[in-house]
């Protein structure tokens, strides 16, 4: 599927040589932010938009994560119209039982199918969540390693790391990508915990804009009402997954947004051990937040003025 961006309400394109192919995996019913990085992603007409994968996110909340996930997923290309058009994978139900064993999904098989096409567009493969769909990917099919540019919300803090989501759901798959030959760029907690919002400003700048920017706004808003949902702070929010969008259009090679570092290996209680010197991959030490959000409201308000 290969939008123009007159399906997305602009009125500019971008050259075919400058499109990147890009595959979604988000864990999109855990919590309410990856929505939004999954909408401005569909909006981007950089991107050749070849699918979302459904990810899963513990049992924290419930027994049927990756269903809700998929269900969700559906749902909002659902209201995205024609620019929604793409196809919804199921991923991984669970994380990896080790570092050698694969969970086989429907997910891991479209990362590796896209991968080894024939297509002289670079593949970006962003995760709002855990690492298990690329992990299982590459251990079915070692040749995806150079085919590929992975994007990784989570993980904690350097130089030491510490409790974390996304990794948090598959300690497993993250040190089977880490000692991997995979171009990864990692995004840790403490970088995309800047992109913060608060709901006066999503009220202002998402909701107006037709029924997905209502849906994005008021999903949110529920769950940060929901009494069982402890640690939002009332009236902000984190839009944490939206950088793998913006640092695709912007990697920030200029302005000092990253270090390349030996990958570490990741302990059980999420501790990372730097042991090795040769394995390299990429560690943002910041984004632009205003970057971020500022192109993501333009496409929303752009997008729905045409539909």
């Amino acid at each position: 599927m290969r939008h123009t961006g007159e399906n997305r309400g602009l009125s500019f394109q971008v050259t075919e040589r400058k499109r990147v192919r890009l595959l979604i995996n988000s864990d999109v019913k855990n919590e309410a932010d990856d929505q939004y990085a999954i909408v401005h992603a569909l909006l981007t007409p950089m991107f050749i938009n070849m699918g979302i994968i459904a990810a899963h996110f513990g049992t924290w909340r419930t027994t049927e994560s990756i269903e809700e996930s998929y269900a969700e997923a559906k749902f909002v290309t659902h209201l995205m119209g024609e620019a929604g058009n793409v196809p919804i994978y199921k991923g991984a139900t669970h994380a990896l039982p080790d570092e050698q064993t694969p969970v086989g999904s429907e997910g891991a098989e479209a990362i590796i199918r896209e991968a080894l096409k024939d297509d002289s567009h670079r593949l970006f493969v962003v995760f709002f969540g855990p690492l298990t769909d690329l992990a299982s990917a590459y251990l079915m099919e070692p040749r995806i390693a150079d085919r590929l540019t992975a994007i990784w919300i989570g993980g904690g803090p350097y130089p030491n790391g510490r409790l974390e989501f996304n990794l948090s759901n598959d300690i497993h798959a993250a040190n089977v990508v880490m000692s991997s030959p995979i171009p990864l760029w990692q995004v840790p907690q403490n970088v995309y915990g800047t992109m913060r919002v608060s709901l006066a400003e999503l009220e202002s700048r998402v909701k107006p804009h037709g029924q997905i920017g209502k849906y994005l706004f008021e999903q949110l808003v529920q769950f940060n009402s929901d009494p069982a949902n402890v640690w939002p702070r009332g009236e902000t929010w984190g839009l944490g997954d939206s950088p793998a969008v913006s640092l695709i259009l912007d990697d920030l090679e200029y302005t000092n947004g990253y270090d390349t570092i030996p990958a570490p290996r990741i302990t059980p209680d999420m501790h990372y051990i730097h042991h090795q010197t040769e394995r390299m991959i990429r560690v943002y030490r910041q984004v632009d937040v205003r970057f971020t959000l500022e192109d993501m409201y333009a496409k929303l308000e752009l997008f729905a003025r045409r539909t």
